[in-house]
């Protein structure tokens, strides 16, 4: 039915119509604002290698095997060479650096491994804010590939801390290819060699054992399926080469908003499985059990490379703050990771153990091919990201905003004093002394305290304890309040 058009109608007509263009061209100004802070608001990717040693990249001095596109993080920013993490392994090193926290001040203080990774005390608690439910309150997408090693609990599950994606597995290790272990060389520990023997044994089918270690290869895949997002899927591809796809593809599509990426790789931690590609490119390395960590490594550089090579093909390099660092320093007997100069590796409480390679680049925003001496923690990603993303911070958090000191505006030290404990092994470091007990795993028992000046001897070689007692007392104490304030192990 039509009705005649009064003045009175055509002025609302008009008047509704006026609304309509301000209210589209207000929604124009506003979207178009979001997407300027959009554009302003970096993106956070942490590329997480697994028991890789302080010496083992090009840019940390080693010649031997390549890594050009892990260097090239250092190149196009800032390398720490006085960079730690919170634990000599790998689960509290890991919930130091989601959480921004000391892990031992909230119970994280030991290493699960095995079927101890399916016990609902072990694992990351959910009373703790990590990193990514802080960016993902600011607005960013987030998402875990690779290991999570925070408890394979359904209630430690990475949806249940901040993670809209993971791609990965949740213990402390896996098959990069599974029995039969077609395409690669695989390097096995075993108590005996075929005929009841010890040393190593070279089949001529990709299989070596070795009983260099005294025990067998640990279940790594027992019930510790590949998982994409809740559900468990079969994985085809070197899981090295899976992991940096799924990355890849993240960035790919989400490369139109703000997003954090952790992604946690499994190279270098055994089992020790080459491709065969890099197995060839190794082939002039005489010892089978370094070829194989070389092919393992430069398998994880060109995987980086990948990561990189996306983020400048979404137009995002100038706009991603990237990080890359070692959860704890190379198990050396075990895989031939080199933590030289330093002494000490995984699992100890020397800075072999838990001074890593670390590295950060934001193109345009820090410094290029600049190297920072003092010392920094893997604490301070947290607090970083957050102050770049305008995120909330748990008032708890330990880590500080590394970009000012980078950028030479603040000439004091990020961290005067960092704490360790695990059982009886313990450190600190102040300043430039280092305080050092290696005792057992329960308790410390006998094993006396240990000084070092870092400012002269990063190699620990020489025990200041007997000769500077004053000191060691002093540390002592400064330690002893520190971990009046540490909690009780949680597991």
């Amino acid at each position: 039915m039509n009705f005649p058009t009064t003045q009175k109608n055509s002025a609302a007509i008009r008047s509704r119509y006026l609304r309509w263009v301000t209210a589209s061209m207000l929604l124009a100004v506003f979207s178009s604002m979001g997407n300027v802070l959009f554009s302003q608001t970096p993106n956070i990717v942490i590329l997480f290698a697994d028991d890789l040693g302080y010496g083992e990249l090009g840019c940390q001095g080693n010649p031997e095997i390549p890594t050009p596109h892990i260097d090239s993080i250092a190149a196009n920013g800032v390398r720490f060479t006085s960079g730690y993490v919170t634990g000599p392994n790998c689960s509290p090193s890991r919930a130091g650096l989601l959480t921004g926290r000391t892990p031992t001040r909230f119970g994280y203080e030991f290493n699960p491994i095995g079927a101890r990774n399916e016990e609902p005390e072990s694992g990351l608690p959910a009373a703790q804010i990590t990193i990514a439910e802080a960016l993902q309150n600011a607005g960013y997408t987030t998402g875990v590939i690779g290991k999570w090693h925070q408890g394979g609990h359904a209630k430690y599950h990475p949806f249940r801390h901040g993670f809209d994606e993971f791609f990965g597995f949740t213990h402390e290790g896996h098959y990069f290819v599974p029995p039969p272990y077609a395409g690669v060389t695989t390097m096995l520990r075993r108590k005996a060699l075929p005929g009841g023997s010890q040393g190593r044994w070279i089949g001529n089918k990709g299989l070596i054992y070795s009983t260099h270690m005294g025990s067998n290869e640990p279940d790594y895949d027992a019930n510790n399926p590949i998982i994409r997002g809740g559900q468990p899927v079969v994985e085809h591809e070197y899981l090295t080469d899976a992991l940096t796809r799924e990355a890849v593809d993240f960035i790919d599509r989400h490369d139109d908003k703000p997003f954090f990426l952790y992604l946690a790789y499994n190279a270098v931690h055994s089992p020790l499985q080459g491709a065969d590609a890099y197995m060839k490119k190794f082939a002039h390395i005489e010892d089978i059990h370094r070829r194989i960590f070389a092919a393992m490594l430069a398998n994880m550089d060109d995987s980086v490379g990948a990561v990189l090579k996306q983020l400048r093909t979404s137009g995002l390099e100038d706009n991603t703050l990237i990080f890359f660092l070692s959860d704890n320093g190379g198990p050396t007997r075990e895989l031939t990771s080199s933590n030289l100069p330093l002494r000490g590796s995984k699992g100890q409480m020397y800075e072999g153990a838990i001074r890593v390679p670390f590295m950060v680049q934001w193109k345009d925003h820090l410094p290029a091919g600049k190297t920072y001496q003092k010392p920094v923690s893997s604490m301070d990603i947290f607090a970083t990201a957050a102050e770049l993303a305008a995120a909330e911070s748990p008032r708890q958090l330990e880590g500080v905003n590394l970009i000012p000191y980078l950028k030479g505006e603040d000439s004091s030290r990020p961290h005067e004093t960092l704490f360790w404990r695990q059982g009886g092994k313990a450190a600190m470091r102040h300043g430039d002394w280092k305080l050092v007990r290696m005792g057992g795993k329960s308790r410390a028992g006998n094993a006396p305290w240990e000084l070092y000046d870092l400012s002269t001897d990063i190699s620990e070689a020489d025990n200041l304890a007997k000769t500077h007692p004053a000191v060691l007392q002093q540390l002592i104490d400064r330690w002893e309040t520190l971990n009046s304030k540490m909690s009780e192990p949680l597991f």
